[in-house]
């Protein structure tokens, strides 16, 4: 921030002072320099005794030069805690309960042990459930057939919710399933259903056998090696010529809409490209990969890891728009930072905690690394190109190319070091088709002679929180900028909401050298401005240059047309991308936030009196002014109505502190005891001082009857979306909260619901969604978008990284 600050032109964002000081500052950390000199110190402790102060200097000055670790690296290395400074792994999970399968892959439920274990030490993970039999598949050792995958899915996503990730970080997860799988059908719909696998991306791995029996109209056969159960064989299940068995044939054409409808409504499935994937792998002669990390952009074998530190591009513009020369960008200053990201990386994996020793092994044998940047929309808008045209793309490429060149050969000298990995094979890794088999003739040879110290080195991934924290907010990954200013609220520890003005950095540095915001040039294009195709074409352009893949979002306007949408996929096949994932807003998860106007700074908050805090013996006598409300909601069975009464006790400086709850007499229904007893215990908690904890406990309530929807939620840009309540109980203390908000003029009622008949109303039901529960509205909406939790129904963006 300092180096920031001292360039005279940008002031520190507030919500980047506050991301740095709750994300990432430790104990006794003022700014950014005492964390660099933590991460310094901790990435050259690994190093030869008598070079480590030389190297801390280096990797503290690169780190000030842009070259940042990812989230995990930034909060935890140097620090006391067990926690791993790995983002992402991929666990393996066989087709077992316990030990392992017939091919050596731990058990469901070891499977779950173990990942269980990784998200307690702060990694995300990925798997493949593709080997889990499917739903009606004989099992020989209890006379039974099985429940198929998605079911244990389920069981890994309430394991994800239960567990409390290292360093408060949610627990991120992706789950793969082959597009050959016999269940396939129900794994791409099962988000359908509101709350389920909220804790999970999911992703189908399309292979090309598939695409081509869709190009050629063809019927798709879902196999599996597991023998179906009686009732499946006697419906037409059989065995083909290579043992696996066919549970059932549909034309591929079917399926795949089936996937692309999901995809234009929810915004998942993504899709795999898993042959693509290991036909580029640098390691194909040894493993075989199929599955990713949560966010995509790291394709793993079993137990493999992400070890990632994202560049940020914008530090080496020079002369940014135009204002001072013709801007330009500094390739040799980015390669040279590149080069020591490499060894920086590289010794994270020599100081990390690992959480399974499975995990260190893979790790140790092949050294996998994942130098990125962050920043590129932001950065081709300074040097006046076009995110979505040519001359933009052969920039993004040119820097991707300059990347790839600097690692490898960085990663060729550190083997001259220290050694290559244990697993390289020379014939092997350059074989005919592999990534590496496409460097330049000069830096092959030197492969050839040398080794190279890591099997990958590049990963394009999402940096939500440390470009806000590090980056002044600069585009996020390879994305173009989604909003150049947009109001960001953050829930407190005490419940309070502070709200942010946050702007992108390539805005806010333009007009602080004198440009006009309100007429932006051509050159500054957002990612809903911009077609389809250029997101794509972007992603075609750098991919060639990265050796595992891009993490990146194809934004698509709310009346794309699904034909075109679904061809968006074809040609992400025929491009040679290792996948795709897309986002359109729509009816069924939200509209998507959009704010470029400016917006004034919210107030501070003011504390309130000791008086409305102190505790009361007893209800003061006589009458006591109150206010008395029905209270309407929805629920699956209908509407549903209470009456409920809130005393308030006025105070000296003129306000009022509610004191008294109560349910009028005369209400019949199930519900009336509960209400009457958690009001006598509301009055109860109001004359101790702890109303608003009682309140706020009562919210986090939750039933197995589905949601409750009551009252209306008031986005940034003042549209209204519906809230929703994981109980009656949690409903009915958000009404409290509203009458008591009213009451004290803090906040304006809201009204139960909008415009509408009884009879429209009581038929409604609940609207599928497809996500977590959001924070803000309530909605079980809530999905990864960028590496952010993004809420799809009210805008809502939560913890990044």
């Amino acid at each position: 921030m300092k180096r920031e600050a001292a360039r005279g032109l940008l002031a520190v964002q507030p919500i980047t002072r506050d991301v740095l000081q709750e994300k990432y500052l430790k104990e006794g950390e003022q700014d950014v320099e005492d964390l660099f000199a933590r991460v310094a110190r901790a990435l050259a402790s690994v190093e030869a005794e008598d070079r480590r102060d030389a190297w801390q200097a280096k990797f503290h000055e690169n780190l000030g030069r842009g070259a940042i670790g990812a989230g995990r690296i930034m909060s935890a290395a140097g620090t006391d805690l067990h926690a791993t400074l790995i983002n992402c792994f991929v666990q393996p999970v066989g087709d077992c309960i316990q030990g392992q399968d017939a091919g050596g892959y731990p058990g469901i439920y070891e499977a779950l042990r173990e990942a269980a274990e990784t998200m307690r030490r702060g990694g995300g993970v990925g798997y493949d459930f593709s080997r889990i039999r499917p739903r009606g598949a004989e099992v020989k050792a209890t006379a039974s057939v099985a429940s198929g995958p998605c079911s244990y899915i389920d069981v890994f996503d309430h394991s994800c919710a239960t567990v409390e990730s290292a360093g408060a970080r949610r627990g991120a997860q992706m789950g793969v399933l082959r597009i050959d799988h016999p269940d396939v059908m129900e794994f791409i719909t099962a988000k359908r259903t509101p709350g389920r696998w909220n804790n999970f991306n999911v992703s189908v791995a399309v292979t090309e056998a598939f695409m081509r029996a869709l190009e050629a109209g063809e019927d798709w056969p879902l196999a599996h090696v597991a023998r179906p159960g009686a009732a499946l064989l006697a419906q037409g299940a059989h065995q083909r010529a290579d043992g696996a068995w066919v549970y059932r044939t549909l034309p591929a054409a079917q399926l795949w809409d089936t996937v692309m409808k999901s995809a234009y409504d929810f915004a998942e499935p993504g899709i795999l490209f898993p042959d693509t994937i290991n036909r580029d792998n640098n390691l194909r002669y040894c493993e075989q990969i199929a599955a990713t990390n949560p966010c995509g952009e790291q394709p793993l074998p079993p137990y493999g890891c992400c070890d990632l530190g994202p560049v940020i591009l914008t530090r080496f513009v020079r002369n940014p728009f135009g204002f001072t020369g013709t801007p330009r960008f500094d390739f040799e200053g980015f390669a040279a930072a590149v080069a020591v990201q490499v060894r920086a990386l590289d010794n994270v994996l020599d100081l990390t905690w690992w959480p399974l020793p499975q995990q260190q092994a893979e790790a140790a044998s092949k050294r996998r690394i994942g130098v990125g940047f962050t920043g590129m929309g932001d950065t081709l808008a300074m040097l006046r190109l076009r995110y979505d045209e040519e001359d933009g793309r052969a920039m993004a490429a040119r820097i991707a190319r300059c990347m790839r060149d600097a690692a490898y050969q960085a990663s060729v000298e550190l083997a001259r070091e220290k050694g290559a990995f244990p697993a390289f094979r020379a014939d092997g890794y350059l074989e005919a088709g592999t990534f590496a088999s496409r460097l330049d003739e000069p830096l092959k040879a030197a492969i050839r002679e040398h080794g190279i110290r890591n099997s990958h080195l590049l990963s394009i991934a999402p940096t939500g929180t440390v470009s806000l924290a590090f980056a002044d907010n600069a585009s996020n990954g390879i994305e173009p900028a989604f909003s150049w200013t947009y109001r960001r609220r953050k829930r407190e520890g005490d419940g309070s909401t502070t709200e942010y003005d946050v702007e992108d950095h390539a805005w806010r540095l333009f007009r602080a050298l004198g440009g006009d915001t309100s007429r932006l040039p051509p050159w500054f294009v957002s990612a809903l401005a911009m077609p389809a195709a250029g997101h794509i074409a972007m992603m075609e352009a750098v991919q060639p240059f990265v050796d595992t893949a891009i993490s990146k979002t194809v934004n698509v306007p709310v009346d794309y047309p699904y034909e075109d949408f679904k061809n968006l996929y074809r040609e992400a096949w025929r491009a040679g991308l290792k996948g795709l994932a897309t986002y359109r807003p729509n009816a069924i998860i939200g509209a998507v936030l959009q704010t470029d106007a400016p917006h004034q700074p919210a107030a501070a908050a003011v504390a309130p009196p000791d008086p409305m805090y102190e505790v009361i013996a007893s209800r003061p006598k006589g009458t006591l002014p109150a206010v008395a409300e029905k209270i309407e909601y929805w629920t699956q069975q209908g509407r549903q109505h209470l009456y409920l009464v809130v005393s308030f006790l006025p105070l000296p400086d003129g306000r009022e502190r509610a004191i008294e709850f109560f349910m009028p007499v005369g209400q019949t229904g199930e519900s009336q005891q509960w209400v009457t007893s958690s009001m006598r215990l509301l009055s109860l908690a109001a004359r101790g001082g702890f109303l608003n904890r009682a309140l706020a406990d009562m919210r986090k309530v939750a039933w197995d009857r589905g949601p409750v929807r009551l009252g209306m939620y008031t986005k940034a840009d003042g549209t209204q979306v519906a809230m929703w309540h994981d109980s009656e109980v949690a409903a009915l203390a958000y009404a409290l909260q509203n009458i008591i908000a009213g009451r004290r003029g803090e906040a304006k009622a809201m009204d139960a619901l909008a415009a509408g008949t009884p009879g429209e109303v009581a038929a409604e039901t609940v609207a599928p969604m497809s996500g977590r529960k959001c924070p803000e509205c309530g909605a079980y909406a809530t999905i990864r978008k960028d590496g952010c939790d993004y809420c799809t129904h009210c805008g809502h963006i939560g913890a990044c990284g």
